[in-house]
């Protein structure tokens, strides 16, 4: 027996359903019809079947800035923060200045806890040129330029931040000036910027006064009732925080030992156990509470 060729039923499941060409001393009995000819009209229909099956594809997912700065805010880790902003920053999608601008922070952020100081300070400079909240990117281009050692660099961002921010900032802008010159041993500086920021400021003055005491203190110039100082500042909000950088030292100098140990203790353990950039922002600071700290006579 003999099969057909290419017949249709040959490629049936198992082989069944094949059929035979013919029978033996059967004459004049022909062999099916080959498909070729139906398989040829069938052609237009299957074409269109695939362009409608192409037509229901899915298409690729665009990226969007928006969702991309979310997710970069929600990272755990340095290097998540900085992948997520550069896709971001990457989108083919329309991207605003604001929306520009917090992509760049958080990359300058990633950039910082990496402590890669030189990025982090080139990324707040482009963020800079786009003009969203100024005085807010010339802070994080001033600590950058600190990290980096670059004091006068960190100094005239500050002063920038100072004339540009708005009347609710100006205070804190010119209080962080008056920390860093306080830092580098520049007291006159330091006062005179303090002094500044406790005309500007409202409900955190007690706090900018007594960072001008410790200031003239170190000047050898009279500050004032420390006692009083200490009473206010411990009394503010801002008395928290970094306010307990300037208790503690008040404290010091006013001879208060067990108070001068609980701030500076719970200054350093706060600023070494916190966020990492906090932490990278305030060595310069937990190294003046440790030394005051064990410069405390023992109980």
């Amino acid at each position: 027996m003999r099969k057909a060729k290419d017949n249709e039923a040959s490629f049936a499941p198992g082989g069944s359903g094949g059929l035979r060409a013919g029978r033996r001393g059967e004459t004049g009995t022909k062999a099916a019809p080959s498909p070729r000819g139906r398989g040829k009209k069938a052609a237009p229909a299957e074409v269109k079947a695939e362009r409608r099956t192409a037509r229901r594809a899915p298409r690729p997912k665009v990226e969007i800035p928006e969702e991309m700065l979310s997710r970069a805010m929600e990272a755990v880790t340095p290097r998540a923060r900085a992948l997520w902003a550069r896709r971001g920053l990457a989108c083919r999608a329309p991207l605003d200045r604001t929306t520009q601008s917090m992509l760049l922070r958080q990359l300058y952020l990633a950039y910082f806890e990496e402590e890669r100081f030189e990025r982090a300070a080139l990324v707040a400079e482009q963020a800079i040129a786009l003009d969203v909240l100024p005085d807010v990117v010339h802070q994080d281009a001033a600590r950058a330029k600190q990290a980096t050692g670059d004091v006068d660099g960190a100094i005239a961002h500050l002063r920038l931040a100072a004339r540009l921010g708005p009347p609710s900032r100006r205070a804190f802008h010119w209080w962080s000036l008056g920390s860093l010159y306080y830092l580098v041993g520049r007291h006159e500086e330091a006062v005179g910027a303090l002094a500044r920021a406790a005309r500007w400021g409202t409900r955190d003055k007690p706090l900018y006064q007594g960072h001008m005491a410790l200031a003239q203190i170190a000047l050898g110039q009279p500050a004032g009732d420390l006692d009083e100082l200490i009473d206010r500042l411990a009394s503010v909000p801002a008395g928290n925080g970094y306010g307990r950088f300037v208790l503690g030292q008040l404290a010091f100098h006013a001879r208060r030992w067990d108070d001068a140990r609980q701030w500076l203790g719970a200054f350093v353990h706060r600023s070494t156990t916190g966020r990492p950039a906090m932490g990278i922002a305030l060595r310069a600071e937990v190294e003046v509470a440790r030394q005051m700290l064990g410069r405390i006579p023992s109980a």
